[in-house]
C-alpha cells in the first residue's frame, strides 16, 4: 500500500493542523509506504510573497519532522523539486473535462462570484492534485470531507486515460481510512467555524510555537457555555463550543469523547479547562522545542528535502515515461 498526501506550506501551523492531519500522517508511517510533500506549486493559486513561500517550505518541513514524520520512514519533499508533477498535470489536463472541474465544490466556494477574475490555476488545481497522486501509483490518499470530491475526480481521470489509450497505467486511488480518525478542530472563539490562521483573532487558535503560558491563557479564555458537562456525547449536540473542547481533549489524549465525559461528567469548565491546558502543553511543548531546534539548521532541512525529492523523482520517472509513450510523445 502506497499513500501520497500533500500539505500547503502556509506557515504558522496550529493545533487544528496537528490533530486534523499531521498526527494521522505520523501513524500512517507504520501502516504504509508514505510520500508527504510540501505543496508549494498549489500555493501559487493564491497571492503570496515569493520570499514568504520559500521560508514557509522550510518551516513546514521542520514542523512535520518535529511532529514525528521520520524522513527515514517516509519520503518528504517539496512539490516543485519534482518537475514530473507539472509534466503529468499537462498530460492529464488533456484528459480531464471542463464539466468535471466546473462541478468541483471548492472551485465554486473559492471563486465565489468572481469566477471570471480567478486564476486558471485555482480552477485547474484538482488536476494537479490528480497528477500528484497518479504519478506515484498511489493506492490510497488520506483526505478530509472537503477533498473527497477531488479523489473522485482523480479516479475519473485515471479510468478515462487508461480507456482512451488502451493501457493499464494509472491506479484509481481510494480514500485512506487508516491512521485513526482525523479530528475536526474548531475555533476556540466559535465552535461552528474551523480553527484557521485566517481568523483575525489570535485567541481562536493555538499555534505550535505558542508558549506554555500562552496555551493555558487561550484555553482559559476559550468560549464555553454555563452548563456542566454531560455523561453522554449525544448530549453535546447543540453545544458547539463544549463539543469542540471535549473533542480536542479526546484527540490529544487518545481517548474517546465518551471516556473524556466519564471523567468530567457533572463538572463545569472551571475544572475541565485546566486539565485541557495541561494536555495541550504536554503535547505541544516537546514538539515546539524540537521545531525551534530544527529551524536553526536550514542546511539540514534543505538536505532532507533534497534527498526526498531525489527519491520521489526516481519513483515518478517510470510512470511519467509510460504516460508520454501512451499519448505518443515517446517511442
Amino acid at each position: 500500500m502506497r499513500v501520497v498526501s500533500g500539505i500547503q506550506p502556509t506557515g504558522d501551523l496550529h493545533l487544528g493542523n496537528l490533530l486534523g492531519a499531521i498526527l494521522r500522517w505520523v501513524r500512517m508511517q507504520d501502516e504504509a509506504e508514505c510520500l508527504f510533500f510540501l505543496a508549494d506549486m498549489h500555493a501559487l493559486t493564491v497571492d503570496i510573497e515569493p520570499a514568504t513561500l520559500r521560508s514557509n517550505v522550510r518551516e513546514m518541513a521542520a514542523a512535520l519532522i518535529a511532529s514525528g514524520i521520520d524522513p527515514n520512514k517516509s519520503i518528504v519533499f517539496a512539490h516543485s523539486a519534482v518537475p514530473a508533477h507539472a509534466e503529468l498535470c499537462w498530460i492529464l489536463n488533456c484528459t480531464a473535462r471542463m464539466g468535471w472541474l466546473n462541478r468541483m465544490t471548492q472551485w465554486k466556494d473559492k471563486a465565489g462570484k468572481n469566477r471570471e477574475g480567478s486564476s486558471v490555476g485555482l480552477f485547474d488545481y484538482p488536476v494537479l492534485q490528480a497528477a500528484d497522486v497518479l504519478l506515484y501509483q498511489a493506492t490510497h490518499v488520506p483526505v478530509g470531507e472537503d477533498q473527497k470530491q477531488h479523489i473522485e475526480l482523480a479516479r475519473d481521470i485515471a479510468l478515462k486515460f487508461n480507456n482512451d489509450f488502451d493501457v493499464e497505467l494509472f491506479i484509481p486511488p481510494e480514500p485512506f481510512i487508516g491512521g485513526g480518525t482525523a479530528a475536526r478542530v474548531m475555533s476556540l472563539r466559535d465552535g461552528t467555524a474551523k480553527m484557521s490562521k485566517s481568523d483575525p483573532s489570535e485567541q481562536s487558535r493555538i499555534h505550535l510555537t505558542d508558549s506554555d503560558d500562552l496555551i493555558a491563557q487561550k484555553i482559559r479564555k476559550a468560549r464555553t457555555d454555563p452548563d456542566p458537562l454531560p455523561d453522554d456525547p449525544a448530549l453535546l449536540e447543540g453545544r458547539p463550543e463544549a463539543k469542540n473542547l471535549v473533542g480536542i481533549m479526546a484527540a490529544m489524549t487518545g481517548a474517546t469523547e465518551a471516556e473524556v465525559l466519564k471523567r468530567f461528567a457533572g463538572q463545569g469548565f472551571g475544572a475541565f479547562k485546566p486539565a485541557l491546558a495541561d494536555a495541550a502543553i504536554a503535547l505541544i511543548g516537546p514538539l515546539r522545542e524540537r521545531l525551534i531546534e530544527l529551524r536553526r539548521d536550514e542546511a539540514a532541512l534543505d538536505a532532507i528535502l533534497a534527498s526526498g525529492a531525489q527519491r520521489a523523482a526516481e519513483l515518478a520517472a517510470p510512470t511519467l515515461a509510460e504516460a508520454y509513450r501512451a499519448v505518443g510523445l515517446r517511442d
